[in-house]
């Protein structure tokens, strides 16, 4: 079992950043690979961004967040980052750090193990 504590976010005007954090604990926490969604009110929980640690494998971002996010791992700290730059309004959702017990990139919510409670950003133009 791993719990996800998830700090950062806030409200920031189009074309700031904010920096995204993600904390997993329990005693198989660094078993499990790590990745962020959002939901905006009304829409699906949407895949944003997953680091996987599989040979070769590495960051991959969801088409609209390319070249404006960066995904990171601390692996002595089972952390994970989204830097968050160039934040437009359509950015704003509730932004959920996940964790899936495999090497394997899914951008399917339901194919993920554990979830953090969600941290609100809001860009305003």
């Amino acid at each position: 079992q791993v719990q996800l504590v998830e700090s950062g976010g806030g409200s920031v005007q189009a074309g700031g950043s904010l920096r995204l954090s993600c904390v997993a604990s329990g005693r198989t926490a660094s078993a499990y690979d790590m990745g962020w969604f959002r939901q905006a009110p009304g829409k699906e929980r949407e895949f944003v961004s997953f680091f996987t640690r599989s040979s070769g494998g590495g960051p991959v971002y969801a088409d609209s967040v390319k070249g404006r996010f960066t995904i990171s791992r601390d692996n002595d700290r089972n952390t994970v980052a989204l830097q968050m730059n160039s934040l437009k309004p359509e950015d704003t959702a509730i932004y959920y750090c996940a964790a899936r017990a495999s090497y394997y990139v899914s951008r399917n919510p339901n194919e993920y193990d554990a979830w953090g409670q969600g941290t609100q950003v809001t860009v305003s133009s």
